[in-house]
Order: structure tokens, then C-alpha cells, then sequence
């Protein structure tokens, strides 16, 4: 990459500076990039103004004394409403007009000019009303707009009005420049709210459906306007006359903090108002969609206002206890069991165990918590003495306070809680590689990671650990925290709201989250013991429950600073070590942070408030606050992708990954990984991308998301990058004598500014993927001349694994296994498949009484057809759709034979006779008749070979051996499983007798024998071995048939033709036409093909097969063990997803010019996870929202999609949801089980 790849483009910079503008102003379109009339302009202006206009008449009507404050707001609002319903009914009446008949311009017309290019005709032509008041999509949105600029124009004037501000400013000086400065903002969002809606820079959803938009700008100014109300109708309070005068300073710059897109949309408002409160407020998690966001927020704000009316202390610990068990429960767990919700796959569900588990947890928190209150509780165990009254040296009267201390059973439960944050905290660090924020490793972590099964041995002191770490948090913990907060002097103030929600939140988080209550209750016990009796007031003074959410507020906003703290300066720093990444303008933002930094500090800490994502501009080093949104950045839910043929590895890495994940999930070799925590998993080539949505007691919501296997230079980039960090943390193979036991110790992380920090390994049973190179195996003549012989023997197999199959079928099955000619219709060939289930008997022995004989159809068939020769070429003249095991002959005269529909011939009425004797010299042939059209007549064991023997040329006594003949050898119990079709291949006798033996006998009989044992006790096991010869003519027939149709009649194919074949390509001929008209014997002809090459591939790299009997178990192998076909075949991704164990393909090389085998093998690997910064992840992705939805800067070479080594910038842009990435799979969020 390039340093001065260009941020935007010429286009796009063009773009953008016609659109900032609008946004900066409300709407205003005031730079259009073309001509435009004077009035075009002039009519903006006027409506952007009206607002400030009609606000003015009722302010001036309030200072000359004739209205009063509400009267003019009243007439102001009544106005606007007035004007803006005129404009809305225009701009209606417009589109309807325009909405049937447009007219066309000569510019319209033009491709190549501007799409937003408008020609106006005059000031009030229906384009000009259009372009300056589009219009809204629908009434409701009409009549609500409508109402609100009227309301909003007159709130507006009546919190702008002078006297108001020069009371709260104490003068007019302050107050003149706050009206004129505050009216401009009043006027942007009335503009945006009736006349036209300006691009906003914050974005959340891709399109706005629903015009939500429009609503931005008035809902912040609604609600500052609510503020000042509160102020003005209570009695008046210093903090909130404060709080007005901060307000109005900040309303003036509204403008520019739209620019900025620091204030959110209204939806991502709204949901991120509800996810903040659900976890700090009410101790719940972040809701992996938005419809369980709802639900949780909904049921959990019903619990507190229902715990605010209970009366007794004892009811509000059962109560809070129950409630914040269950509400810490997997939803969809509890569906799953009640049948409503479809379960999962049974290894990431609880399944049936997990119900009376939860109820006897359930059981025994309520009573831990409902008998130690009961039995142990003092309303003032915490206080010494209460609040009286004594006197000091002057007899003067001095309140006296109740001191905080600990003592009691609480005191003891107290340090209980310390020891099993210090036991739980010192486990979970070392399950993981690096200790103390990823700074050292971890000594007692694994160094040999090569192998899953020693890895196992090597780590069963960590899983051990682990285990006894699950023990403690999820069966102590939660057990101990309930008697602290069943113990403790809070509960006396009923009916208070800080009983209602501390109490409601504290007994939630000791089941949402474990680990973190654990922390917060362990930090006010040791604020308690450090107090040393000190007076309850100020922070004593609040309660338990408030404490603790205090605390937890302070840990979340301080964790994301020192987050937000490290991305930033991670994009600094590499902005100029990175060569690659340093531009010619990097010194000067360089200098330039140096010199603010105060005020990078300041966007760091409201980043941090307001738990926004901290959004480097283009990922340089220019910091923005970006809008609060929901911690999963995304409105939609997660589970869209862009699938392709790779997807099918993710699908099934996905699960066993998941399950996989469960264990150390619930041991923290992934550290706490809270919601909101990115993950990254590294095999091979492959790339998951996993992202914690949600946590609760037991159980963790995860998406798994799979990128791209493609080979990009920026992809390739990053992903050895990551090898590298995770070689160097997991791969350490050096052995423990060449250092010192100090330095192993003390071994620094190198890659420790990396985004990506290196957690554990874990074994998961996936595919493998190993390519060979085929050089000296696929160009080896030594190799390739086995090549027709292994493939007569596999086809020979294949024929007679379809033989004994369908021998074991019942009739049903049979007549559904029977394929249909191609080209007759469905009744036809039905009505022939019944017909040949009824003549079966025609040709068996009288020795099967499952079978009658029917002379007639005997004779008949006997009586009408020529003597049979050896040649699969006389089988032309049977009938497609005579009998399927005795086939009625029919003469017919070669004119008369259908010809395949692709033949084409050189001369109208001559006969291409080539393409049958392709193989033979002219000379060789015999001569045409030129009346009869056929060839001349000849004996069966004479070389001649004719297409056709006159029947009246033979004696009655060769008529008749010719008819046993043919009856004896179509009458075997294989025969009869092969289609009568399959014995009509357009081939010439003497090129069958030519590759004759190359039909093995030897390896015929052993796989006959083996038939026989797979399928005795059927029907026709007894005369199995009794037509052997016979079978042996017919079936090798049909094989030489399909060698010859596939072109591998010549003893030494190219590597080209073998590649061809084994993609299912093939020379063209008459006879693959012929045996693509037959659709399974055409797939059987591949499928041997393809098992040839594999066994020819295996002979090569393990030596030669000497015995049927190997070569037989390497077949089963093949057909029960193996797919063998090629990467874009549905079998190959069906074969994945029901995970075969083995799969093997054949490739090309174009680059290299050479020939691949690619072998993917099912078994147990390890798999590398490493942590990503989560505010870098943020941060990048709230850019990638500003860069395409606003900036719409799609260019594939843009500079912030380049490969960056250190912040994986390429691997992050794809992890995005889609549209804006392009992850090839994301799975639905999956719920584990981590109990």
C-alpha cells in the first residue's frame, strides 16, 4: 500500500463538500455543483428563515407588553403550524401530479450527466417546488411533522424569549448573543423537520424507512426545552438554574455537534438509553437483539418499581433474590424446554438437566438469603450508636451520627468475599497466556501447542484450576453475596428509591455477573473497614445498593478510558513507526495532538461518559466523539453475511468451535470477556471472528463470524501478522534449559501494542486442508498406464455395488430407483417401469418361485430377433424402451435409429462414420450398401464386424443357439439390474474386441464372492455364481462402453485429459452423448473415474495395491470414509456439513502451471483465539459507518481499508455487518451452556 493512497476521491471530495454544507445548516441545499436559478436559492433562504420570522412577530407583540409569554408562544406556534401545513399540501399536490406523467428533459436523457442535475423552469414549476420541498412518503408523517414544527416553533419562542434569558444571564449582553445565536438553531431543525431533511453525519441505520431522521434535530431541541421548563415550574434551585445556563451555551452549538455527529439518531438513542440503564442501573446485560433488549428492559424496570411497594425488608430480599436469579437465566434456554423456541444443538444447550438445576439454585438462594435476614439481621448492625443528641462545652445541642463499621456475621461474610475474590481473580489469571494486561507471560501455560493431545496432557493442571475457579463463582460466590446483602442495615429505608433499584441491581449482578459484583461487593467492604467508625455521611450515607452502583459505574467508564487511552495512542504511534502507514501530513497531526493534548483528553473522557466509540477520522490520527450507539454497533440482528462457497467450513467450524469455547469461557482462559468482547481465531487459512453479546449466570451469547479465504495482498498482510503474534506467544517450541528460570519468568509479550492479544488455545475437531503438488504422479507414464485398468476394475465394483444394492430393495424401492430415459415423459416411462416389473420372469430360472414364465413374451421376443453378437454395437438395435432385463429385439434399419440430437453432419445424406470408427483405418471398413443402409452380414465369431446379421442368412439351428444365447447371458440376476439402455452404446465390435482385456476376470470373481456375502439371503444370492461368465461379458461390456465414451481408450491419457475427466469434462463423441443421455451411468462412469485417480494418487504416495483384498477395503474405504469430486460440487459442501472424514479434489494451477491435490481431513487441531481491543474494534467500525454512509466513500482502495499490522484495519472492516462488511459467514447468535 501506498502512504498517499487518497482519502477520497476526486468525486467523492466534490460530493462531500456539497453535502457538509446542507448538513451544517439543517438542509439547505446552497451548493449544487451546477447552474441553478437565482430563485432556487432564494426560496431556501426565505424558508429557512420563516421560523426565525414568525417567532419574531410574537417575541416583538411580548416586549411592547400586548401579549404575554404564553399568548406569543401560542400565536408563533399557530403560524408555523399554519405555513408548514401550506407547504406539506404543495409539495402533496406535486407529487401526485408529477407522480403519473413526468416529463423528460434532453439532459435527463443524457446518461453521463449529473444524477441530481435538475433543470428549473421557472419559480413555481412543479420540479422547483419538488426540489426545494420533497415532500414526505407518508401522511402519518405528514400530520405529525406538521404538528410538531407548529408546537416546536412556539416552545421555541417561548424559551428564547429576552427577559427570560436576561434573568438567567443576569443581563443583556450575555442574552443578545444566545437569542440570535440560538434562533439559527431553531431554524435548522424546524428546516429539517417540513421542508427538506439533510444527510446527517450520524448514522445508525443504512436506509431511514420510515423518515426517523427528520426527527433528530427537534427531539434534542425539544428536550433542552424540557429542561428549562422544569426550572421555570418548580421552585427555583441553584444546580438547576446552573444546568439552564450550561444548556442554552451548548444549544447554540447544536449545529456544529450535528456536523460532527457526536448526538445520536433517535432509534440508536433509544436503545442505547435502555441498554445503559438495564446494566448500570438494573444489573442486567446487553441483549444480543434488540427485541430481547426490549423485553429485558420491560420486565426489569417492572421489578423495581414492584420492589419499591413491598413492605417488609424480608419480602423485598425473596423478592429481588428470585427475580434477579431468573431474569439472569437464558431466555431462550427456558423456550427450548417448553417446546416454543427451537432448541440448538444439544452440545451448547443445558437440555433437560438444566431445569431442576436452576430450581434447586433458585430454592437455595431464597432461603441462604431469606433465613440469615430472618435469623441474623439488626436494622443497625453497621452503627455503634444512632443518630442522638449531646452537648458540647457550650452547652450547645450537636447531632451525632451513626458511624460505619462492620461487625457481626457481616464482618465474617465480608472477608469471605475477599478470600474468594483473591482465590477466583489469581485462577482466572492463569488460565490464560499472558498475565497482567497481556504484559508476561504466563510460566505455567503451556509451551508445546503443536499437538491437541499433548496440549491436553500439558494443561491438566489448568483445567483442574479452572474447575476449582468455576466452583468458587458460580457455587460459593453467588451463595456469599446474598447472606452480605441479606445482612446488611440498607434494607430498614423501605419504600425508597435507592432500596428499590440498589437492591434490585445487587442481587441481580451476584447471578448476571459474578465476577464483577464480586469486585464491587469486595471494594465496599474494604472502603467499610477502612473507615474506622467514621460518620455515615457522604458516600456512607448512600446505602449498599447505591455503593455498589456507583462503583460499577466508575469501573465501566474507567475501563473504557484506559481502552479508548490505548487505541488512541496506538493510532499515533504507528501512524509514523508503521513506513507504510505514514503520510506526508503525519508530522503535522502529530504536532498537532502533541498540542492538544488536553483536549484529545477531553474527547477521551466524554467518549468515555457517554460510552460512545472514540472515531479516528479515515483511522488517522484525527479524534472525533462519535454517537452513542448499542454496544453491538449494529441495528440489525446478527446472523447476515455474504456467502459463498467457503462458507460451508465456517458452518461447520461454528458449532464445534462454540462448543469448544464453553469451557473456556466458563474457566476465563478468555479473561472476564464481558459483553462486547471481540475475539479472533486463527486455523490455517481460516479467520473467525467471535463477538460476545450478551452474559448471564451460566450461560454466554456468542456470533461467529467466518472471513474470507481469499488470498488478497492486504488480507495476507494482516493474517501473517497475526501468525506471527500468535506463534510467538503459543508456538514457543525452545526447551527450558538454553534460559534461565528468571527470564522465563519474566518473558515480555513483543507484540504487546498490538490490538490483538493472544488468550489460549483450544482443541476443535475441524477440517484440515493440505494441498500437494501432482508433479511426478499425474505426468508420470508408469503411473498413467494403470490408469484404464483401475478404472475397469472400480467401474466393475461400482456396477456390482449397484447390483447388490438394489437387490436388497423391495419392489417399491426398486421401481423409485429405476432412472427414467431422458426425454419421455413421466407416465410413459412409469407405465414402461411396471411393464418390465412384470417380465422380469421371462428370463429367470424356474428356480425361483418369485417369478412366473410367460412363453408367450418369449417367443415372441425370440421369434423376431437376429442372432447376438459379443459387441455392444448390435445392442443399437434394441428399443430404449423394451425390457429392462430381457429386451425385446426389434430389426430395424440403420436409417431408422435415432441419432443424437447435438450430431452434426459435414454433407446433407452422408453418415459419419468416424465418429464410430475413429480407431480404424478406412480401408478396414467394410462397404456401404447404398440401398439397404446397413453393412453386410457376418458370422459371430467372425472379425468382420458388421453393424447388423441378417437373421435369413443364418440356419434355423444358429437362429436358435443365437436365441438361447441371448436369453442365457441377459438373463443373469446382475444382468437384470442393469438397464436395458446401458447395452446400446454406438460402439464397433471390433474396437470392443480390441479392449476386451482389459476386463480383469480375476478381480470380477472376488468381487462377485464379495457381493454374494454382503448380500445373502436375497432373492438371487443362489444364482449369483451361476451366471458369472455371462455376467462377466455384459458388465464389462458396459464398463469398455464407458471408457471408450469418456476418450480413454489410448494406453497413455494426457494430464490435461485426466484433469478434464476428472472434472467432468470430456472429448466429444457420439458415445458421451450416448452416455450423458444416461444419467446415472453417467455419474457412476465419473465417480469411477474420480476413485481411479484417488487410487492412483495412493499408489504413488504409499506404495502399489498387490491383493483384491486391499484393494476391495481401499474401495469400501473410498465409499464410506471419502468424498472424491471436486470443491464446487453440492456433494462437497453437503459432505462438509454432515462431516466426512475425509475429502479429496483435484486442482489447477494456473500460475504455477500445475496440478494440485487438496485433502481435507476431519480431526482435532488447535485452534488460536486471541482478544482484540474492543475500542479499537468500535472505533474503526463507527469510522467505516461515517466513511461509507455519509462520505459514501466506496472505493475498494481506500486508505482506511489498507492492510495496517498492528490494528488488523482489513480483518476489522470485514468483520462488520453487512452492508458496510463482508463477512462470508455469521452465524445467529448462539446461546452456550457455560454452567
Amino acid at each position: 500500500m501506498g502512504p498517499e493512497v487518497p482519502l477520497l476521491n476526486d468525486y467523492k471530495q466534490e460530493f462531500f463538500w456539497k453535502r457538509f454544507p446542507q448538513t451544517l445548516l439543517g438542509g439547505p441545499r446552497l451548493k449544487l455543483g451546477y447552474c441553478a436559478p437565482p430563485y432556487v436559492y432564494l426560496h431556501q433562504l426565505l424558508l429557512f428563515l420563516t421560523p426565525c420570522m414568525l417567532g419574531g412577530v410574537g417575541t416583538a407583540l411580548y416586549q411592547v407588553g400586548v401579549l404575554g409569554d404564553a399568548y406569543a408562544a401560542t400565536l408563533s406556534g399557530g403560524l408555523m403550524l399554519a405555513v408548514a401545513a401550506v407547504l406539506q399540501t404543495l409539495a402533496q399536490c406535486v407529487a401526485r401530479r408529477t407522480g403519473v406523467v413526468q416529463r423528460l428533459s434532453a439532459q435527463q436523457n443524457n446518461i453521463l450527466a449529473d444524477e441530481e442535475e435538475v433543470e428549473f423552469s421557472h419559480c413555481v414549476a412543479p420540479e422547483t417546488v419538488r426540489f426545494v420541498v420533497p415532500g414526505k412518503k407518508f401522511i402519518v408523517n405528514v400530520v405529525l411533522h406538521t404538528l410538531l414544527a407548529g408546537m416546536l416553533c412556539g416552545l421555541g419562542t417561548w424559551y428564547l424569549l429576552p427577559g427570560s434569558l436576561s434573568s438567567l444571564y443576569g443581563g443583556m449582553g450575555a442574552a443578545m448573543p444566545v437569542f440570535a445565536l440560538s434562533w439559527v438553531t431553531l431554524c435548522s431543525g424546524e428546516y429539517a423537520l417540513i421542508v427538506n431533511t439533510p444527510p446527517e453525519t450520524a448514522t445508525f441505520q443504512p436506509q431511514d424507512t420510515y423518515e426517523i431522521t427528520a426527527l433528530t434535530r427537534p427531539l434534542y431541541i425539544l428536550i433542552f426545552i424540557a429542561v428549562d421548563l422544569v426550572y421555570r415550574l418548580t421552585d427555583p434551585m441553584n444546580e438547576l438554574r446552573l444546568a439552564c445556563q450550561v444548556l442554552h451555551g451548548v444549544f447554540v452549538v447544536l449545529p456544529v455537534l450535528w456536523a460532527l455527529g457526536t448526538l445520536p439518531p433517535p432509534d440508536a438513542l433509544l436503545l442505547w438509553a435502555m441498554e445503559q440503564v438495564l446494566v448500570l442501573g438494573l444489573g442486567g446485560s446487553p441483549m444480543a437483539t434488540n427485541l430481547r433488549l426490549l423485553v429485558m428492559f420491560l420486565i426489569s424496570a417492572s421489578v423495581a418499581v414492584s420492589a419499591y411497594f413491598i413492605p417488609s425488608s424480608l419480602g423485598v430480599v425473596l423478592f429481588t433474590v428470585a427475580m434477579g436469579y431468573l431474569l439472569s437465566q437464558d431466555g431462550s434456554q427456558l423456550g427450548a424446554l417448553c417446546g416454543r423456541v427451537r432448541p440448538q444443538a444439544r452440545a451448547l444447550s443445558l437440555g433437560l438437566k438444566g431445569l431442576p438445576l436452576g430450581l434447586l439454585f433458585l430454592a437455595g438462594s431464597m432461603a441462604d438469603g431469606g433465613l440469615l435476614h430472618y435469623y441474623l439481621y439488626e436494622p443497625f448492625n453497621q452503627t455503634v450508636n444512632v443518630t442522638t443528641l449531646e452537648e458540647d462545652a457550650a452547652g450547645a445541642p450537636v447531632e451525632v451520627l451513626p458511624s460505619v463499621r462492620l461487625q457481626g456475621p457481616q464482618a465474617a461474610v465480608g472477608y469471605v468475599l475477599i478470600c474468594l475474590f483473591l482465590l477466583s481473580r489469581g485462577l482466572r489469571e492463569i488460565q490464560g497466556v499472558f498475565v497482567l494486561g497481556g504484559t508476561l507471560r504466563n510460566p505455567l501455560y503451556p509451551r508445546q501447542t503443536g499437538c491437541s493431545q499433548a496440549f491436553r496432557r500439558s494443561s491438566r493442571g489448568l483445567l483442574l484450576a479452572g474447575y476449582l475457579r468455576r466452583a468458587l463463582l458460580h457455587l460459593v460466590a453467588p451463595f456469599a453475596m446474598i447472606a452480605f446483602l441479606a445482612l446488611d442495615a440498607s434494607l430498614q429505608d423501605l419504600h425508597t428509591a435507592s432500596l428499590a433499584v440498589g437492591f434490585t441491581r445487587a442481587f441481580r449482578m451476584v447471578w448476571q455477573s459474578s465476577d464483577e459484583a464480586l469486585l464491587q461487593m469486595v471494594i465496599v467492604v474494604l472502603a467499610r473497614l477502612g473507615s474506622g467508625g467514621a460518620p455515615a455521611t457522604g458516600w456512607h450515607g448512600l446505602g449498599t445498593g447505591i455503593q455498589l452502583l456507583v462503583i460499577g459505574l466508575l469501573i465501566d467508564r474507567a475501563s473504557q478510558f484506559v481502552s479508548k487511552l490505548r487505541f488512541a495512542l496506538t493510532v499515533i504511534v504507528t501512524s509514523w513507526t508503521e513506513t507504510k502507514q505514514r503520510r506526508q501530513s503525519t508530522s503535522a497531526m502529530l504536532v498537532v495532538n502533541a498540542v492538544l493534548f488536553p483536549l484529545l483528553l477531553a474527547e477521551l473522557v466524554l467518549s468515555a461518559l457517554l460510552s460512545a466509540p472514540l472515531l479516528p477520522l479515515f483511522t488517522l490520527p484525527i479524534f472525533l466523539v462519535g454517537f452513542p450507539r448499542p454496544l453491538r454497533s449494529w441495528p440489525g440482528t446478527p446472523g447476515t453475511a455474504c456467502p459463498c462457497p467457503d462458507s460451508v467450513y465456517y458452518q461447520q467450524l461454528s458449532t464445534r468451535l462454540a462448543s469448544a469455547l464453553r469451557g473456556a469461557i466458563a474457566c476465563g482462559a478468555l479473561g472476564a470477556a464481558p459483553p462486547g468482547s471481540h475475539f479472533l481465531c486463527r486455523f490455517q487459512d481460516r479467520v473467525m471472528w467471535l463477538t460476545v453479546l450478551e452474559r448471564g449466570y451460566g450461560y454466554c451469547t456468542l456470533n461467529i463470524k467466518g472471513l474470507e479465504l481469499q488470498e488478497t495482498s492486504c488480507h495476507t498482510l494482516e493474517a501473517r501478522r497475526m501468525d506471527e503474534v500468535f506463534e510467538a506467544a503459543l508456538a514457543h517450541h525452545a526447551p527450558a534449559a538454553q534460559s534461565p528460570c528468571c527470564r522465563q519468568l519474566l518473558q515480555l509479550n513483543p507484540h504487546w501494542g498490538n490490538t490483538l492479544t493472544p488468550r489460549c488455545a483450544l482443541p476443535v475437531r475441524l477440517y484440515s486442508d493440505a494441498r500437494n503438488v501432482l508433479t511426478g504422479i499425474i505426468d508420470s507414464h508408469e503411473h498413467l498406464r494403470k490408469l484404464r485398468g483401475d478404472y475397469v476394475k472400480v467401474l466393475l465394483w461400482l456396477l456390482l455395488q449397484r447390483c447388490a444394492q438394489r437387490d436388497r430393495l423391495t419392489p417399491q424401492q426398486l421401481q423409485e430407483k429405476v432412472p427414467l430415459s431422458p426425454g419421455a415423459n413421466s407416465s410413459s416411462s412409469l407405465h414402461a417401469l411396471r411393464q418390465r416389473d412384470t417380465q422380469v420372469s421371462t428370463h429367470v430360472a424356474p428356480s425361483h418361485p418369485s417369478f412366473s414364465s410367460s412363453s408367450s413374451s418369449t417367443s415372441s421376443s425370440s421369434s423376431t430377433s437376429p442372432d447376438q453378437r459379443g459387441s455392444l454395437s448390435s445392442s443399437a438395435d434394441w428399443l430404449d424402451d423394451d425390457d429392462l432385463f430381457g429386451p425385446q429385439v426389434v430389426a430395424r434399419r440403420l436409417a431408422q435409429q435415432p441419432q443424437p440430437q447435438e450430431r452434426n453432419f459435414s454433407l446433407p445424406g452422408s453418415v459419419e462414420v468416424l465418429s464410430l470408427y475413429e480407431n480404424m483405418a478406412l480401408s478396414a471398413l467394410p462397404p456401404l450398401r447404398p440401398l439397404g443402409l446397413g453393412m453386410p452380414a457376418a458370422d459371430r465369431g467372425s472379425s468382420g464386424g458388421g453393424l447388423h446379421e441378417d437373421p435369413s442368412s443364418q440356419g434355423p439351428g444358429q437362429q436358435q443357439q443365437g436365441q438361447q444365447g441371448l436369453q442365457r447371458r441377459f438373463s443373469g440376476p446382475h444382468s437384470q439390474l442393469l438397464p436395458g439402455e446401458w447395452r446400446t452404446a454406438p460402439l464397433a465390435p471390433p474396437q470392443m474386441q480390441q479392449l476386451q482385456p482389459l476386463v480383469p476376470s480375476d478381480w470380477f470373481h472376488f468381487a462377485v464372492g464379495r457381493a454374494l456375502l454382503a448380500s445373502a439371503g436375497g432373492p438371487h444370492a443362489v444364482t449369483l455364481l451361476q451366471e458369472e461368465r455371462d455376467s462377466l461379458e455384459l458388465f464389462g461390456q458396459v464398463a469398455l462402453s464407458c471408457l471408450v465414451a469418456l476418450g480413454l481408450e489410448g494406453e497413455l491419457p494426457s494430464p490435461g485429459l485426466v484433469f478434464r475427466l476428472y472434472g467432468g469434462g470430456a472429448p466429444w463423441s457420439e458415445a458421451l452423448d450416448w452416455l450423458k443421455g444416461r444419467r446415472e451411468l453417467h455419474q457412476l462412469a465419473l465417480k469411477a473415474f474420480r476413485y481411479s485417480f484417488k487410487l492412483l494418487f495412493d499408489q504413488a504416495s504409499l506404495g502399489p495395491i498387490d491383493s483384491p483384498e486391499e484393494l476391495q477395503a481401499t474401495l469400501d474405504e473410498y465409499e464410506h470414509h471419502w468424498y472424491i469430486g471436486t470443491a464446487s460440487d453440492h456433494g462437497w459442501q453437503e459432505s462438509v456439513r454432515q462431516e466426512k472424514p475425509f475429502l479429496f479434489s483435484l486442482g489447477h494451477d494456473l500460475a504455477m502451471g500445475t496440478y494440485t491435490g487438496r485433502v481435507l481431513t476431519l480431526q482435532e487441531q488447535l485452534v488460536y483465539v486471541g482478544q482484540v481491543c474492543a475500542e479499537g474494534v468500535r472505533g474503526q467500525w463507527a469510522n467505516l459507518s461515517w466513511e461509507l454512509l455519509y462520505a459514501t466513500n466506496d472505493d475498494e482502495e481506500r486508505y482506511s481499508i489498507q492492510a495496517h499490522p498492528v490494528l488488523l484495519r482489513n480483518l476489522t472492516v470485514q468483520a462488520a455487518d453487512p452492508p458496510l462488511g463482508y463477512p462470508i459467514f455469521s452465524s445467529a447468535p448462539l446461546h452456550l451452556a457455560c454452567l
